[in-house]
């Protein structure tokens, strides 16, 4: 099952080494204004080659900092020109890949410090905070929330965003005495904040052109039973983390009730890391039922009854903080080794976080001093297109390392990698595969690219694009000096 890209394959547009990313990137965005669509080009290229950089800085002038300034604050620029080109792409990275298409879905908050935070907006409250006397306060923080879908490969490889939505709260006043007037299971999907589970859902399924390719895969706040019924109607999986013990069978008994009484199907050894940091082994024992589950009995008459398989995992002995999951899906689970599948393809869910990572710590969009949440989001969604492309280099280097080096870089970036990083060892012939030029990427960054070290993660990458685009703006202006 698992999935292989294949850049030499006909058919693979987004291999093309007549383009560069940036190209293919941009190739279908839509913007009201052919003038928006060549200054996207232009931020897109300035904050590339500055990631982490304020704007002033990666615009380096007055004129194009005031320009990148009007072009996050255009009202007829929203997330949906600047990702729209992104979103085809992703599209056409599912086309030529082969085997399932993994969804990963995740909410993430962005926190500003803002003497006003209205024109932001809320995320949460926090219960206590301390202010300039020493006395404790509630505190309720300023900024945006994403939730954001990404496809990857069975292999970890990251094709692209598939669906994001962006949103802020406008108060908490009186939800918790709400919810002890109301059950908030009988509460509409619709009128609810966890609708975006299903918005996502429908708008990435929609995206890929074959639904029936999709796992969806969420933590524990995407068990929602409307999810599953939606995933039927739309003719794609789910894969997610459960939390709620629902009624099953007739309704006179839960899942858990149908656990307790599964024996142990299999081991399974897995490696993991002690509170010390070494790697220890594991042995989880598996469990696996079909199950027939019922809705809340608040929308039994909405929604219907869903036969779906559930998976327990859990680790053998008395190791604190050892691993227990929960997962229910609509695959088929019939042996331990599908059984096995499906956790390992939960396990990739935490690349999610490695892109929200980037975006926070590598692009720092919670740094940004844009005052308006329409201009953050306009910020934030270019952000993510860096912050992708930083992570689809980074694991391309581990999915596909034979591959040709214009799959990622431009002829120009090649030839000052060859002019200014030398090789290690001067005696073998000169490799031409893209995991050598991104490891001498990495090598920019810093990385050392000794025997024994792993394969270079995303920070050295992103420390070493910016290396690699000063060095290469150097190069062409010495190019134009000499003719």
């Amino acid at each position: 099952m698992g999935m292989v890209i294949r850049p030499q394959d006909r058919g693979c547009d987004w291999a093309s080494t007549s383009q560069s990313w940036l190209d293919r990137e941009l190739a279908t965005c839509d913007f009201a204004d052919q003038r928006l669509g060549r200054r996207f080009r232009t931020i897109l290229e300035q904050i590339g080659s500055g990631v982490g950089k304020t704007i002033p800085l990666a615009c380096q002038d007055w004129a194009n900092t005031k320009a990148a300034y009007r072009f996050f604050s255009n009202d007829r620029i929203s997330e949906r020109e600047i990702l729209g080109g992104h979103l085809q792409s992703t599209r056409d990275r599912t086309k030529a890949a082969h085997g399932p298409i993994l969804v990963l879905h995740d909410t993430t908050e962005f926190s500003f410090q803002r003497e006003n935070p209205k024109s932001i907006g809320l995320t949460h409250k926090t219960t206590f905070k301390r202010d300039k006397t020493g006395a404790l306060r509630a505190h309720t923080t300023c900024g945006i929330l994403m939730h954001s879908s990404l496809a990857i490969t069975t292999d970890g490889l990251p094709l692209g965003l598939a669906a994001i939505k962006f949103w802020t709260r406008k108060k908490f006043k009186g939800t918790n005495a709400l919810k002890r007037k109301i059950n908030p299971t009988r509460v509409p999907i619709e009128k609810k904040e966890s609708v975006r589970w299903l918005q996502n859902l429908r708008q990435a399924s929609e995206l890929i052109d074959d639904p029936g390719r999709c796992i969806h895969i969420g933590d524990r706040e995407s068990d929602i039973y409307e999810l599953f019924c939606l995933a039927q109607i739309l003719g794609t999986h789910f894969l997610v983390r459960t939390c709620v013990d629902r009624l099953a069978g007739g309704g006179d008994h839960t899942i858990a009730d149908e656990m307790d009484e599964t024996g142990v199907k299999g081991l399974h050894r897995i490696e993991v890391q002690n509170k010390y940091g070494n790697p220890i082994e594991a042995v989880l024992k598996i469990k696996y039922r079909r199950i027939r589950v019922l809705p809340p009995i608040g929308k039994q008459k909405r929604y219907p009854g869903l036969v779906l398989t559930v998976i327990h995992a859990q680790e053998r002995g008395r190791r604190r903080g050892k691993i227990e999951w929960k997962l229910i899906t609509d695959l088929p689970v019939r042996s331990r080794q599908d059984a096995i599948e499906k956790l390992e393809w939960y396990a990739l869910r935490w690349k999610i976080e490695v892109f929200h990572k980037i975006l926070k710590s590598g692009c720092r969009a919670e740094e940004s001093k844009l005052r308006t949440a329409e201009r953050l989001v306009n910020l934030i969604s270019v952000f993510c297109i860096l912050s992708w492309r930083i992570f689809w280099m980074t694991m391309i280097n581990r999915s596909a390392p034979e591959a040709s080096p214009t799959l990622a870089l431009t002829r120009m970036e090649i030839s000052v990698l060859d002019k200014l990083v030398k090789e290690k060892d001067a005696k073998q012939p000169r490799r031409t595969t893209l995991s050598h030029y991104l490891t001498k990427i990495a090598r920019l960054g810093g990385y050392l690219a000794r025997a024994n070290d792993p394969p270079p993660g995303n920070m050295v990458i992103w420390r070493g694009m910016s290396r690699l685009t000063d060095l290469t703006l150097g190069a062409i202006a010495v190019r134009g000096k000499c003719g």
